[in-house]
Order: C-alpha cells, then sequence, then structure tokens
C-alpha cells in the first residue's frame, strides 16, 4: 500500500521530496487523479513557484474541491503550505490571488532590507509554539531549509515560527492539513524528522 500520494501540480521540488520519501522507507504516488487523492492514506502538495500559476494547474485538474474535502492528513510544503490560505499577495497585477481558503488569513510579501534580503533562501531554526505531532524529537537548535519571498502571519494556526527580519509561520495545522513553510526535503536530518513524524499522523 502506498504511504503518500504526491499531488503533481509541476512543482520543481517533487524529484527531490520523493527522493526524500524513498530514504526514509516510505513509497510515494505521484499523481493528479482525484480518485486516489482520495484514496490515499496521506496527501502531500509540493510548490514551488508562483501562487497564482500554482492555483490555475489546481484549478484546470479539478482538484481545490478534491483537496478541500479531503479527510486524511495533508502536508503542504513552501508554496504548498501558503495555498492553504484564503489568499496571497503574490500576483501578476494588484489583485490578491485566491487560494484554497482553507486557513482564515493571507500570505504576504516579506520586507527586505540590507541585513534580510528578499528571497530569504538558507538555513534557519524554527521556534515550536506547541506541542505538536509533527514535531516529534525537534527543537529550536534544529535548523531547516527555506527559499521563499512570501510568507503567512503567525496566528492561531501557527505550530512553530521562524523570524526573518519579522516572524512569520514556519508550520501551520489546521485540522487534518498542515503545512511547512521550509523543505524538509532540503533539511537534511530535521526534515527527514519531520516526513517520518508526518507519515505516523493518522
Amino acid at each position: 500500500m502506498t504511504d503518500v500520494a504526491v499531488i503533481n501540480n509541476g512543482g520543481a521540488n517533487i524529484a527531490s521530496l520523493r527522493y526524500a520519501l524513498e530514504r526514509i522507507g516510505a513509497s510515494s504516488l505521484l499523481t493528479c487523479d482525484p480518485d486516489e487523492l482520495r484514496a490515499a492514506p496521506r496527501v502531500i502538495l509540493p510548490g514551488v513557484g508562483a501562487a497564482a500559476d500554482a492555483m490555475t494547474r489546481l484549478r484546470s485538474l479539478g482538484l481545490v474541491e478534491v483537496i478541500t474535502s479531503l479527510s486524511q492528513p495533508l502536508l503542504g510544503i513552501c508554496l504548498g503550505m501558503q495555498l492553504l490560505f484564503e489568499s496571497s499577495e503574490e500576483s501578476d497585477n494588484a489583485r490578491l490571488t485566491p487560494c484554497l481558503g482553507l486557513i482564515p488569513s493571507r500570505v504576504t510579501r516579506l520586507q527586505g532590507s540590507p541585513t534580510h534580503p528578499v528571497p530569504h533562501m538558507g538555513w534557519n531554526t524554527v521556534e515550536p509554539m506547541e506541542s505538536h505531532p509533527l514535531l516529534n524529537q525537534l527543537g529550536p537548535s534544529d535548523y531547516f531549509y527555506f527559499v521563499h519571498g512570501y510568507a503567512a502571519p503567525v496566528g492561531p494556526w501557527t505550530t512553530a515560527r521562524a523570524s526573518y527580519g519579522t516572524d512569520f509561520s514556519a508550520v501551520v495545522s489546521h485540522r487534518n492539513f498542515f503545512g511547512t513553510q521550509f523543505h524538509p526535503e532540503r533539511s537534511a536530518e530535521a526534515g527527514s524528522r519531520l516526513l517520518k513524524n508526518f507519515l505516523e499522523l493518522t
């Protein structure tokens, strides 16, 4: 039986994600088939790129209603996490990009500075804000790899936060929907630990 279905939304991190899952002994199915996603015990929504492009692809595949109706654990990674929110400032025009609407807040652009250039690229610690199975055996001394120019604010959905000029959500949890702003598949042992924790969620 497949351990997790990975949504084939064209993200550039899909190959490295599936390899990371393979390294920890997990079997993955790359798919955009609604029936396969509904039947999977867990689902991962990866993402690299622009929110508007990602949402256009999900709509064209008929997956928006499928994703929002899932009852099993779903993990959004990087852009995939941002898509869980109501909207994003990331757009080709002045309008907000509507997203999946699962978490009631907006993703905003990181405000850069001479000491904190945008995009934020590199290793950062995260600060757990609550005890959560997704963070088992992980703590404030663990480093994770980030690549992003937009971020979600800290709120009731925030399981762990990070700081880069300002605080933002690094890990989110809302019902059966979870997300990481960092890339666990590129975050060495700490990232592998988080993926293992996700695979243990029921």
